[in-house]
């Protein structure tokens, strides 16, 4: 595929802006895309290529950006079962199964959930210049649920930006240990990583600030359903901010108690099972829901009481 061209002259309201700026919102991507586009040469002003990002534009000069073809994806597609709720041209929502991984490592680059979309969604057509697709927000290996793709940069762009602005609506339901006095309660504290513990992460006085919030759904035997909504993204949000409260996600391996009085296994019950944003391209809100696993269910029905 040959290269996209992308032309435009400067308008009176962007005089001063700053060329990655200007040259990211002229052809869709995102500004540290637009970033790599100059330092390869691919952007002109007034057709003599600029190196400077920070160039400042002036009314009526000419810039031209060429977006070349998006190159295959580093990681390899595999025929791995996924469940796609939605997908258009711009963006998916697919259901990540507890006990997938979203991304390869180094060493361990086979069965995750992005080779499954390289070989199941259609349309990719390239974030930051792969042909891959790219989660805009991250749920643990054992959490099950709901996941928002960007198939392009403009999309990338977008829904990363909504996530900034905390207008993502996100809600996960949890079985949680011990019962709980009122019905509903907010809990803020910034999150980081441990002090001592690298692999776990903390509410430190450095940490950035996080805030969930909860309601108790159904009393269980010794356990509460809740549900959870996140008003910020933080790595291991709600099973830090649960468990800093005495209640931590029944299952959980790293925050919960040393011997539960339950054998979970798989990892903590926690499922994504709700997400709300805005489309990128037609400005339509959408709004997805999915049901929990087997497991998740099976372990609501044993603790009712």
């Amino acid at each position: 595929m040959e290269a996209t061209i992308c032309n435009a002259v400067v308008p009176a309201e962007s005089e001063g802006e700053r060329l990655d700026v200007f040259a990211a919102s002229l052809a869709d991507v995102t500004r540290s895309r637009a970033g790599a586009l100059i330092r390869d040469g691919r952007v002109t002003v007034d057709g003599v290529a600029q190196a400077k990002a920070g160039f400042k534009l002036k009314a009526g000069m000419a810039v031209r950006v060429s977006v070349p073809a998006a190159a295959p994806a580093t990681a390899q597609a595999e025929d791995i079962e996924l469940n796609i709720v939605y997908q258009d041209a711009d963006l998916a929502v697919v259901f990540k199964p507890s006990g997938m991984v979203v991304h390869p490592a180094a060493g361990n680059e086979t069965g995750k959930l992005v080779n499954a979309m390289l070989e199941r969604l259609d349309n990719l057509s390239g974030i930051g210049g792969e042909i891959r697709p790219c989660i805009v927000h991250r749920i643990d290996k054992d959490t099950s649920g709901l996941l928002l793709v960007a198939k392009n940069d403009m999309s990338h762009l977008s829904l990363s930006a909504q996530i900034k602005a905390h207008t993502v609506q996100r809600a996960y339901r949890a079985i949680v240990i011990g019962g709980f006095k009122q019905d509903e309660g907010t809990v803020e504290g910034p999150i980081g990583r441990h002090p001592t513990d690298r692999k776990r992460m903390a509410i430190v006085p450095n940490g950035r600030e996080a805030t969930t919030h909860w309601t108790a759904l159904e009393r269980l035997r010794g356990a509460t359903l809740i549900e959870a909504r996140l008003t910020t993204g933080r790595t291991h949000q709600i099973r830090v901010h649960m468990a800093s409260i005495g209640h931590p996600v029944l299952g959980d391996p790293v925050y919960g108690p040393k011997k539960s009085p339950w054998p979970v296994q798989g990892g903590q019950l926690l499922h994504a099972y709700r997400i709300g944003f805005e489309h990128p391209r037609t400005g339509e809100r959408m709004l997805f829901e999915a049901e929990p696993e087997p497991r998740f269910t099976e372990w609501l029905n044993r603790l009712r009481m």
